[in-house]
């Protein structure tokens, strides 16, 4: 594995935009960048791979996942198949697993996505009286051996009510999760009994906390339950000062054209990124629908047309709100444009460069100074590269590189063997 002080020259890859693209990495950035389809000779200790033959892209991103919870199918089918279902089944995953058997899941699943060339993850993590801070404990060791190969952010996700007497508890196990490591704050205000003041509560908590907020909003195909309104509007009338995602946002896809466009341009003006996460929303919506299913997505060209941020995940990875699920960012994008009807490079930039936009990690993508996190993906252009989805990748971060092989290899969790480039 070459080290910051070290070259790694990739050359004959094509870029995502289709043209020829080498890189040279030194220092951990990226420090030469040649679009011609040529590149001066290396310089002595310089390690080279010919990259023909594969799509060099900005690493990937994954700005939402579960990581406590999955590869938890096996164990904890969902009878129903459906969002309550899952969450029922779920609980009894939580009170049956320790600290250490969540360790285990987040390890293995960091891993598979590391091999994905995956180089940034946000994951939501379960607090509440059903779990306690097991799934908080479990999820930061295991991050903190991840830290060298992914940057990882850790949101306190807790279940209404956080607001009002009833929800002091709630409230006072999620400021301790941050004592433990959260980095971020999270909700369903949709599903309490008062989702303006669920909203408005857990923007308060993030406020004193001094934390970005990333809700699950509206996981429904209720077109009455449009919470992310209430959201859109408290953030601008409070000038809240972080980062606000609103993850999910299935029913804003259900309602009229017209009132998907007010909502977007609020959206917008308050400055709330959208995070869509069609597999998931794909599995577990219109279950009780007998025809002419919605597809269970958000209102991506409102979204798109008003100029909102929006980003894409995958969720959940083989858990009982997903039984499928591959810890790889492609899987999302090819979704979008299969069921989202997003074109190729709009669904691409949806789990690269929009969702680091949205994480608030490096967005430079291939140009000279950035940094140098990168994954080159089998295929002759990026269509391909997404529609195959091949597992054999190279993998750099900072500048070194850190795996070049199939998940297999990954699949017992372990951090990534050391290999050199030949």
């Amino acid at each position: 594995m070459t080290d910051e002080a070290g070259s790694l020259r990739l050359e004959g890859a094509a870029a995502p935009d289709g043209g020829p693209i080498s890189v040279e990495c030194t220092g951990g950035r990226i420090t030469a960048v040649w679009r011609d389809g040529s590149s001066p000779p290396p310089g002595a200790g310089t390690v080279v791979a010919d990259l023909a033959g594969h799509v060099l892209m900005p690493a990937l991103a994954e700005p939402h996942a579960h990581v406590d919870k999955a590869y938890t199918a096996d164990d904890y089918a969902n009878p129903t198949g459906d969002l309550d279902g899952a969450i029922r089944v779920s609980m009894l995953s939580f009170a049956a697993s320790t600290a250490e058997d969540i360790e285990r899941r987040a390890r293995r699943a960091f891993a598979a996505y590391v091999a994905k060339g995956c180089l940034a993850v946000r994951t939501h993590v379960s607090v509440g009286p059903f779990v306690g801070l097991r799934s908080i404990e479990g999820v930061v060791r295991a991050a903190r051996d991840f830290e060298p190969l992914v940057d990882i952010q850790i949101v306190a996700h807790g279940s209404p009510p956080t607001s009002g007497a009833q929800g002091a508890d709630q409230c006072a196990l999620l400021r301790d999760a941050f004592d433990l490591g959260a980095t971020h704050l999270g909700g369903t205000p949709y599903r309490s009994e008062d989702p303006a003041a669920e909203t408005a509560a857990l923007l308060e908590l993030a406020g004193e906390l001094g934390r970005p907020l990333d809700l699950h909003t509206d996981e429904t195909i209720d077109p009455a339950v449009v919470s992310v309104r209430d959201l859109a509007r408290l953030v601008a009338a409070t000038g809240f000062p972080h980062p606000v995602a609103a993850s999910h946002c299935v029913s804003l896809g259900v309602i009229p054209r017209a009132e998907q466009d007010e909502v977007a341009s609020l959206l917008a003006e308050s400055g709330v990124a959208v995070i869509s996460l069609p597999q998931t929303n794909l599995f577990l919506q219109s279950r009780d629908v007998s025809h002419a299913k919605p597809r269970g997505l958000t209102a991506l060209d409102a979204l798109y047309a008003a100029g909102v941020t929006v980003a894409a995940g995958g969720d959940n990875v083989q858990d009982p709100f997903n039984p499928m699920g591959r810890a790889d960012p492609l899987e999302a994008a090819c979704l979008l444009v299969t069921a989202g009807h997003l074109d190729v490079s709009s669904a691409f930039d949806a789990v690269s460069r929009s969702a680091r936009r949205v994480m608030g990690v490096n967005a430079e993508g291939l140009v000279e100074g950035a940094p140098a996190d990168l994954v080159a993906v089998p295929g002759r252009s990026l269509r391909e590269a997404i529609a195959e989805a091949d597992t054999n990748r190279i993998v750099v971060r900072r500048g070194a590189l850190v795996a070049r092989a199939a998940l297999g290899e990954w699949s017992e969790g372990r951090l990534p063997r050391e290999v050199q480039l030949a």
